[in-house]
């Protein structure tokens, strides 16, 4: 497959949990060898040790990952925030991912000037220099959240603004796709649930829920790069895509982590700004959505951008994670097929050579 073939890929925050994964499956060109991967991001710290992370090799075959990291790999510092910035690094690229984000929920709620800068203006930004200045980009991908779903917080308002931004702009720049991805809570990236409920078993408890009706969608890193790619391969200007998993009550999956430990779990309260359910897609938006392969796509709102539009949507109510749970047996089935129970060798997504 060459879908990244000669590409030029442009990954802003690509420092971050799904820039490393992201990098990793780009660079070992399944898809095609692209012409190069620039890592957009403003903190150098983290681009230093990434690059040390392709570096050092740990065995034979990270030869071919060593050989693409010199000829492809290339580490810019830049802020979304920044317009000149992002014209730099925007103006040789074939495809934009835009990863950076402010994404902690609470921390949205307490600083929500810092939130609107990265996660709207970022994305003007980008669409503004593509816009002003006529770049050649053929496709600009929005990693947005089910939080901007049905939003109740900052981060969610932020990113359901970044996406109707991205959607807009199919018409004032139409020579360049703009589409979006849309998931919940990635399973072990960094800051997520599970490496804090491993960190809380170690210490002998207790495990921390903030509502015992809390559900969460469990979605693995790499279904989020396939979203990704997905998207990218097959989305049509202005579409969402979102990926089908399976989703669990936030109880059910501390007793699958805790096992026979006998480890106390204790209910804390909801923080500010968090949803007891995700939800990916909405009811107004089930009515523009249709099934792409394991994704559902969900049509523009905006007439211009549909040719098509659905007759008969496959969603009859919202894509909730409240709507159907596994249960303690399934959710302990699906950590062990993804390494991500206590008693296996588990290390935190975004890490590079696992």
């Amino acid at each position: 497959m060459s879908l990244f073939k000669d590409k030029t890929i442009v990954v802003t925050g690509g420092t971050g949990s799904l820039g490393k994964i992201l990098t990793k499956r780009l660079l070992d060109e399944t898809q095609g060898k692209p012409k190069k991967i620039i890592i957009f991001s403003r903190d150098e710290a983290k681009q230093h040790y990434m690059r040390l992370e392709y570096l050092n090799k740990h065995k034979s075959t990270d030869e071919v990952i060593y050989k693409n990291f010199q000829n492809l790999l290339e580490f810019r510092i830049g802020d979304v925030r920044d317009y000149h910035s992002v014209v730099s690094v925007v103006k040789d690229a074939d495809i934009v991912i835009n990863a950076a984000a402010l994404k902690q929920v609470p921390s949205c709620e307490y600083f929500p000037q810092e939130a609107v800068k990265t996660n709207i203006e970022g994305a003007e930004n980008i669409v503004r220099a593509i816009r002003e200045h006529s770049f050649n980009v053929e496709t600009v991908v929005g990693v947005s959240t089910d939080k901007a779903c049905k939003p109740v917080n900052v981060m969610g308002m932020t990113k359901a603004i970044q996406e109707k931004i991205f959607i807009a702009a199919n018409i004032s720049c139409p020579e360049t796709r703009f589409i979006c991805v849309r998931y919940g809570n990635v399973l072990a990236s960094r800051g997520s649930v599970i490496p804090l409920f491993h960190d809380q078993i170690k210490s002998g408890g207790p495990v921390t829920i903030t509502t015992d009706k809390m559900t969460r969608f469990l979605l693995p890193l790499e279904r989020a790069v396939d979203t990704i790619f997905n998207a990218i391969e097959r989305a049509k200007a202005g579409e969402t895509f979102v990926p089908r998993v399976p989703a669990t009550n936030m109880v059910t999956l501390a007793q699958a982590l805790i096992q026979d430990r006998g480890t106390e779990i204790k209910v804390t309260g909801i923080r500010p700004g968090e949803k007891v359910d995700e939800i990916m897609v909405s009811d107004e938006e089930a009515l523009r959505t249709y099934e792409s392969g394991e994704f559902y796509s969900i049509q523009a709102m905006l007439p211009e951008l549909v040719k098509h539009p659905i007759k008969d949507p496959v969603l009859k109510k919202e894509y909730s994670s409240g709507d159907d749970l596994m249960n303690l047996e399934q959710t302990t089935n699906y950590l062990k097929e993804h390494n991500l129970l206590l008693d296996q060798d588990f290390k935190e997504e975004g890490e590079f050579l696992r």
